[in-house]
């Protein structure tokens, strides 16, 4: 965002679901997403999200670079006259409605955790705060949202129930973004992600 409004208004609707416009309150429509995009190097011409905003994201996914074969074909597209505005044209079409998402919502609040599973995800969350390399660790909103993308994870593998090794596949996207880094491991050279791993592998997983 390149305005704090702005940025106050998406904290609004990530939060209460709706917006205040001119002292008028609109609710937001179901199921409604705010998904943004992250300058890798540099923040010029744009604002820093703080750290309340960040921990709202539910996910944050890296895209890197394609392979050099790719990148020519995405090239040749281009060159043949592809359009990447036109979705029609690009061959996507709907996979699910509204109603699809909503029912998938209701169906992932009905896959159960065992205790240990919860205690899992509380452990690793509070093994980022111990952490001396960071100075922000995981938030109980941040634990609440890797128990919220375990349980989808393994509805989507087919089960009814979370696993560790859940809570293991989504644990980098749920929470890296949530992390903050000291100064001097930054300028060691201490990637946010091996911290996290170092947080995970110190807990010791449940049986």
């Amino acid at each position: 965002p390149r305005r704090p409004r702005t940025q106050s208004a998406l904290l609004q609707a990530m939060q209460e679901h709706h917006v205040t416009v001119a002292g008028q309150r609109y609710d937001l429509p179901r199921p409604f997403h705010v998904l943004a995009t992250q300058n890798p190097l540099e923040q010029e011409g744009t604002y820093p999200l703080p750290e309340a905003q960040l921990d709202r994201f539910l996910l944050k996914v890296t895209l890197p670079l394609p392979p050099r074969e790719d990148e020519i074909a995405i090239l040749s597209r281009h060159a043949a006259g592809f359009d990447p505005r036109n979705l029609a044209g690009a061959g996507i079409t709907a996979v699910a409605s509204a109603d699809d998402i909503a029912a998938g919502v209701t169906s992932v609040r009905q896959v159960s955790v065992a205790p240990a599973v919860l205690g899992y995800v509380v452990d690793i969350a509070r093994a980022t705060r111990m952490s001396p390399s960071l100075s922000l660790g995981v938030s109980p909103r941040g634990a609440t949202a890797l128990l919220a993308t375990s349980r989808a994870w393994a509805w989507l593998s087919g089960r009814d129930f979370v696993t560790p090794d859940d809570v293991k596949a989504l644990a980098q996207s749920t929470l890296a973004h949530r992390l903050g880094m000291r100064p001097e491991a930054e300028l060691e050279g201490v990637s946010v992600s091996a911290v996290l791993d170092a947080a995970i592998n110190s807990v010791p997983v449940p049986r």
